[in-house]
């Protein structure tokens, strides 16, 4: 298609926390007037920022070094700007800072540090603060090792924007208080997946097909370790972009190996 738009690098992260029936996905409900996917119940996410591949961000970034990221995901180089961006985009939309210290520590937060974050995450969404200058300042890492790569999903030809999106899974902070940032996202929820696919085909929850997919690969496990140890574990992770067909008058994206 001669006039698709370009293809912009983008990075998901499933947060994750275990409950009595089971883990949960931290989901968002993105703003109805966002011109990309308006309503949809997503998870964290956003475009990989050219600060993402700093020399600050590498070194402000603990457990994972470029090349090995960048093998993990396949690429040449570059690999790690995608942890950074996923762990950066979850701090921004949803709250929640996957961070360590410099001797791979995960943080923990105490109640003044939590109102601490809630205020930094406010200068940073309006523009007041640097996300690599937080790091800086407080001398904490991007805990890069706690995120496992899950999918590659590439949007379809026809949308007016489109992303190459690598989504990862990592536990979500037990001592951090999840929100939405009243902007882009206008809702949060945590959710066991089978809870949202029954939502969603009852037409009470909407989701796009990566979602969804994403979603049904994880459905089946009772704990949120498993779903990282099943992570940890997958292999040659295969690029995917769905095509758009039309079927009974609805345009739908299928993938390979679904029936048209």
């Amino acid at each position: 298609m001669a006039d698709s738009p370009p293809v912009r690098p983008a990075a998901t992260l499933l947060a994750l926390r275990d409950a009595p029936d089971g883990f949960e996905v931290l989901m968002l409900r993105r703003n109805l007037n966002s011109d990309f996917v308006g309503g949809a119940h997503v998870f964290p996410g956003g475009g990989v920022d050219p600060r993402d591949t700093s020399p600050l961000a590498r070194a402000r970034t603990n457990g994972l070094s470029d090349e090995a990221a960048s093998a993990r995901l396949g690429l040449e180089s570059g690999g790690l700007a995608f942890y950074v961006a996923s762990v950066r985009e979850l701090f921004e939309e949803a709250g929640l800072l996957v961070v360590c210290d410099a001797a791979g520590k995960p943080l923990t937060t105490s109640e003044s540090s939590v109102r601490s974050l809630a205020k930094d995450r406010r200068a940073l969404n309006a523009g007041d603060l640097d996300f690599f200058e937080l790091l800086e300042r407080e001398n904490y890492f991007v805990h890069a090792s706690a995120l496992h790569y899950l999918a590659h999903w590439v949007t379809p030809e026809g949308p007016p924007r489109r992303y190459d999106t690598r989504f990862f899974v990592a536990l979500a902070p037990s001592d951090q208080v999840a929100a939405h940032d009243e902007g882009e996202t206008v809702a949060h929820r945590w959710l066991r997946p089978r809870e949202a696919l029954a939502a969603q085909a009852r037409g009470e929850f909407e989701m796009i097909f990566p979602t969804i997919r994403n979603l049904e690969a994880i459905a089946d496990f009772d704990r949120a370790d498993e779903v990282l140890r099943y992570a940890e574990g997958l292999r040659d992770i295969p690029r995917i972009e769905p095509r758009l067909i039309e079927r009974n008058g609805v345009i739908v994206p299928v993938i390979p190996g679904d029936a048209d």
